[in-house]
């Protein structure tokens, strides 16, 4: 059972986006390499001045001896069987070999305490970072389906630092860390895993599995942990969206189906295509947003709203733009329009507050 804990502790870990200046292996051997030339240029110095040293074995020293003397000085050991007894050899060893043993310990030292330096760093990061956070997005995958979401929640101005990363792949969360997201190692439909991303704190959770009943049962650990989020989940089978709206989420997105529909109106109207590709993808040209109505609006009715309002969202019920009881409009409403937007440029403060209200 303890294995099983510690394995458990170990897949299922979160790591923070960094910048990685050598890999530790490396770093390693750097200082192993620094060790060695240290070791090697002292046993050069003794072995030019072996003259001024005493062996109790056989009184001459050798290539071998320097080695044997530079090794058990350098460690601090010093059995005292090699010494230095002329002048010269004396004076070197406060000089040269005393400064070049300090130089050494320090690198095995100063590895050791890199090591626990860089602990204790992570750790403070860690709770550094649970302790910010809050009404943040949990990603569950980062596939295709889960990047292009992340990429259109960044293109309505929703930070990096607000986005978590939920993926059983350990590659893929470093791929996630390397763009700068936090990520977490384990299975999603495990609590444990989940609580570590935060869930309980999120404000919107987006479920991006490779299967469906996976994503079910996502769902319905989410919905258990957070009651209040919204939840958005992705399936392939059309015929599984009720089960995701039964577990507990509040729009499911069929990506099979929605790319076979776009893909016949293409076909039909290539240029209904392209308008409605055009529409999904955030952030230049052609964006459909929500967004609240403004005071200046109150009163009046869908069309004589500057943008173009496609729904209108009062309460619970989407209405339609040419629906009479959309108009006119209140202020407790949102509506849903189509903006124009120009390409690089950030949408503004109303579709920011989309993501945060």
């Amino acid at each position: 059972m303890a294995r099983q804990a510690d394995e458990q502790l170990v897949t299922s870990r979160i790591r923070l986006p960094r910048r990685v200046i050598d890999t530790p292996l490396r770093q390693v051997g750097k200082r192993l390499l620094m060790a060695i030339g240290v070791l090697a240029l002292t046993v050069l110095i003794v072995y030019i001045d072996s003259e001024g040293y005493h062996d109790n074995a056989d009184e001459r020293v050798d290539l071998l001896d320097a080695v044997y003397y530079a090794t058990v000085t350098l460690s601090t050991t010093g059995y005292g069987d090699i010494v230095p007894h002329s002048d010269s050899a004396r004076l070197t060893n406060v000089l040269l070999v005393t400064p070049l043993r300090v130089l050494f310990l320090i690198i095995l030292v100063g590895t050791t305490l890199e090591v626990l330096t860089e602990r204790t760093r992570e750790e403070w990061r860690l709770n550094r970072w649970r302790g910010q956070l809050r009404d943040h997005t949990v990603v569950v995958g980062f596939g295709t389906k889960g990047r292009s979401a992340i990429q259109t929640l960044s293109a309505v101005g929703l930070r990096k630092d607000q986005i978590v990363i939920v993926d059983p792949s350990a590659k893929v969360v470093e791929a996630a860390n390397a763009e700068g997201y936090v990520g977490v190692v384990g299975d999603a439909t495990r609590s444990d895993v989940l609580l570590r991303a935060e869930l309980q704190r999120a404000r919107q959770i987006v479920i991006a599995t490779q299967r469906d009943d996976t994503a079910v049962l996502v769902t319905l650990t989410a919905r258990q942990l957070n009651r209040g989020a919204k939840i958005v989940a992705a399936v392939r089978e059309e015929e599984n969206a009720p089960l995701l709206r039964q577990s507990g989420a509040d729009a499911v997105i069929t990506s099979a189906s929605a790319a076979g529909r776009l893909l016949g109106l293409s076909v039909l109207s290539p240029s209904a295509g392209t308008v409605m590709e055009d529409l999904i993808q955030q952030g230049s040209g052609l964006d459909l947003i929500e967004r609240p109505v403004i005071k200046a609006e109150v009163g009046r009715s869908v069309r004589e709203t500057d943008d173009l309002v496609v729904s209108v969202l009062r309460g619970h019920r989407l209405l339609g733009y040419d629906d009479p009881e959309a108009s006119p409009l209140q202020l407790t409403d949102r509506v849903i329009s189509i903006v124009r937007v120009s390409p690089g440029t950030a949408i503004g403060g109303d579709l920011r507050m989309t993501v945060k209200d």
